[in-house]
């Protein structure tokens, strides 16, 4: 499978999510460690490794083109969460368990290697979620819901916000494409619901309609030349009206404005 994936897709694929919560809760909390990336999140992002590369010093990682991966401790302990894995009928190159805290966020980023013809593919089961978690995916909200299977196209931007009281865990899944995944993400894209504005997408469109209505904003943002000066100015302005916008939706909406712009000249 080397075809271009689709933004998202919701695999035939459903779980117990009352029993996959039981089994999170049986996880010792001498199971879970910070993820290793801290610059990409606030708050606290942390997770326990199921599989994971053979003689990893990061288990959380993802394993490299080529290398070998083991069940870690964690899985052999806690085998219920093989009948999940067995599931999923692609080779599994990672699978984690990864706990987003309540009020935390994972900035906006890429990750390259998903993306590439002869790379992995991830697949995100939540286990744990709240309609206040919002999983913002090249600037859509991608709704997502206990016990579903979601392929998610992660070389695009993407972030999470848990704005939430809640922790939110998914189980994470990177498998090597083959024909069954294939099969399965064409077989959910019919029955996959569609994707929403993000909050920030909303709130920056009601910060747009403000200055569209005020000829001495308009002309004091166009005097700006600095990118990062016309993005705090415009975080300043939200703030000011009371809207709750981050420097990621600026640069979200920076990006669809110029998406249109050159989509207007394709034919």
């Amino acid at each position: 499978m080397s075809s271009p994936l689709p933004r998202h897709a919701r695999l035939p694929l459903r779980f117990d999510a009352a029993e996959l919560a039981i089994w999170l809760d049986r996880m010792p909390d001498a199971a879970w460690s910070r993820h290793f990336n801290t610059e990409h999140y606030e708050g606290e992002w942390r997770g326990i490794a199921l599989i994971a590369p053979a003689g990893a010093l990061t288990p959380l990682a993802p394993p490299e083109r080529c290398q070998s991966v083991i069940a870690t401790e964690w899985l052999q302990r806690f085998p219920a969460w093989q009948t999940v894995l067995d599931r999923i009928k692609a080779p599994i190159r990672s699978a984690r368990l990864l706990s987003l805290a309540a009020g935390a966020r994972i900035r906006e980023h890429r990750d390259p290697d998903l993306g590439a013809p002869d790379g992995d593919v991830r697949l995100h089961i939540p286990l744990r979620t709240h309609p206040q978690v919002e999983f913002v995916l090249d600037g859509e909200a991608v709704p997502m819901v206990a016990g579903e299977c979601w392929m998610l196209d992660l070389s695009r931007p993407h972030r999470v916000d848990n704005d939430s009281a809640l922790e939110r865990v998914h189980l994470v899944i990177d498998v090597a494409r083959c024909d069954w995944l294939s099969t399965a993400i064409a077989a959910g894209l019919g029955d996959t619901p569609p994707s929403r504005p993000a909050r920030g997408a909303r709130e920056f469109a009601r910060l747009r309609a403000h200055i569209h209505a005020d000829p001495t904003l308009i002309a004091q943002l166009a005097r700006l030349e600095s990118a990062a000066e016309f993005t705090d100015t415009l975080l300043q302005l939200a703030g000011e009206i009371g809207l709750k916008l981050g420097a990621d939706d600026v640069r979200n909406a920076m990006r669809q404005g110029r998406r249109a712009w050159s989509e207007q000249w394709m034919a």
